[in-house]
């Protein structure tokens, strides 16, 4: 099966990791047909197993002895990556330059989608579908004062944001 795998904390903070390096740590992780997708921490491989949380588990623990820090994973398969990039969460915009999908471990519960949502402004609007939060904004990132870390502290989470151009960028290259 076909998985992308998005890390946090990679290529940022002074936490620099060439794809190279990145590609051989999967490959010694014993995934096959390995290939990177941008410096932001983007991996496509394949692998026979289909337990994603079980994929996770070893993908981070070989990160920790690789690279002498956590960077957690979160990996979608093909198919629901193709959902993803096919959503649109905000009625009337298929594409902005800030529009981002968070990938999460579980589904908000009702107070964490009541504490992530009372996070909007009149420019940064949200969205939750599952495993997968949605962040579009009229300002742009840099001048939000939305950032992953401050969703990750009001809800207690762990997540890592990718825009929604490098979802659909990826479903193009490899396919559902």
């Amino acid at each position: 099966m076909k998985y992308a795998a998005f890390m946090r904390a990679l290529n940022v903070g002074g936490r620099v990791v060439k794809m190279d390096e990145l590609k051989r740590i999967y490959v010694g992780l014993g995934f096959a047909n390995v290939e990177s997708f941008i410096a932001s921490g983007n991996i496509v491989f394949d692998s026979p197993s289909k337990d994603r949380a079980a994929l996770e588990a070893k993908i981070e623990a070989g990160l920790a002895r690789a690279l002498g820090y956590a960077s957690e994973t979160f990996i979608r398969d093909f198919a629901q990556l193709a959902a993803i990039g096919a959503a649109e969460p905000f009625e009337g915009i298929r594409d902005a330059p800030t529009y981002l999908v968070g990938f999460i471990r579980r589904p908000l519960d009702a107070a964490a989608r009541k504490r992530f949502f009372a996070l909007a402004t009149p420019n940064d609007r949200f969205a939750a579908t599952g495993t997968e939060v949605w962040w579009h904004s009229d300002i742009g990132q840099g001048e939000s004062k939305f950032s992953a870390n401050a969703f990750d502290r009001a809800l207690g989470v762990t997540s890592t944001w990718r825009n929604l151009r490098t979802v659909r960028r990826m479903v193009a290259k490899w396919g559902a």
